[in-house]
């Protein structure tokens, strides 16, 4: 299956088939699966097909009956994962094909299309200053759609209160899941990091994806600019020039600080830039899953 580049995904008139076209597309590319070795169980048989992996060929069958089938598996447990995305308006930028928003809905769409053809539940909570949205996880067809539809729905609301929202998600997440958090976290980071250490006390897998469009490390403009604030609306005006290296350090800063307290936490965190094709972070998702088991 042909790779979908960001620039082509809004030529797709559904979410659903985006999910589909990216999942599916980043499958059968994946020469060497994060999930090799895992615990599976024996699902049923069907029949072989050129192109299959011949790994799971049933050569004892072919022997008896003459008859190609390739044996089917399934994950011993399935997971319940709650995606967490930011929907506040810092989440409108972009300088490139896609905003952080419409790629962190992407992303989401791409990975709940992942994880129920896992065989895990999928749940959605979209936040900004509160909690705007919530799903509970599920896997049937309906709850499927009712996921792609919310997202489909989507524009960037208000203001961040990212750890409010992370606690008030954490007093109602009962069962050990997986936290799956999309968001460009712009908030305090010890804020943050402890609403996320609140998960990992409960022994949820905690997975961020920090979304960064790369003008946003690179600060590539010239001359006077307005820099405003997406959420609060203030302006400052600025000689770019003179204070790129100074905002670059500061940016970096932020990033490894996110990043250092993340590891501290037992969190599984990865910078997602923007600019870059869904493939890289799905085969990372995958990486920290198998990780945590």
């Amino acid at each position: 299956m042909k790779r979908l580049e960001l620039e082509d995904l809004r030529k797709l008139a559904r979410l659903h088939l985006i999910a589909r076209w990216v999942v599916e597309g980043f499958l059968s590319g994946l020469h060497r699966s994060p999930y090799h070795g895992a615990s599976v169980e024996f699902a049923e048989y069907r029949e072989y097909v050129p192109g299959d992996d011949l790994r799971h060929f049933d050569w004892k069958a072919l022997a008896r009956s003459d008859r190609r089938y390739i044996k089917r598996y399934r994950s011993e447990t399935s997971a319940k994962a709650h995606i967490l995305l930011d929907a506040s308006r810092s989440m409108a930028f972009g300088s490139g094909a896609l905003s952080k928003f419409e790629y962190a809905v992407y992303l989401a769409a791409a990975l709940a299309y992942l994880l129920i053809r896992q065989h895990d539940a999928v749940g959605l909570a979209v936040f900004a200053d509160r909690i705007l949205h919530r799903r509970s996880p599920g896997s049937n067809p309906r709850h499927r759609r009712e996921i792609f539809d919310l997202l489909e729905s989507l524009a960037p609301a208000s203001t961040t209160d990212i750890a409010g929202a992370l606690t008030a998600i954490a007093e109602s997440v009962r069962s050990r899941g997986i936290i799956i958090l999309i968001s460009d976290l712009y908030e305090d980071p010890p804020k943050v990091l402890e609403a996320l250490r609140r998960f990992r006390f409960d022994r949820h897998e905690v997975i961020v994806f920090h979304l960064v469009d790369p003008a946003e490390r690179e600060f590539p403009y010239e001359g006077l600019i307005d820099v405003r604030d997406l959420e609060t609306g203030e302006k400052v005006e600025a000689y770019a020039p003179a204070i790129r290296e100074a905002y670059r350090e500061g940016f970096a800063a932020h990033l490894r600080t996110i990043g250092d307290a993340s590891a501290d936490a037992g969190v599984d965190y990865q910078i997602v830039d923007t600019a870059t094709t869904f493939d890289e972070y799905l085969a990372w998702y995958l990486a920290a899953r198998r990780r945590a088991r």
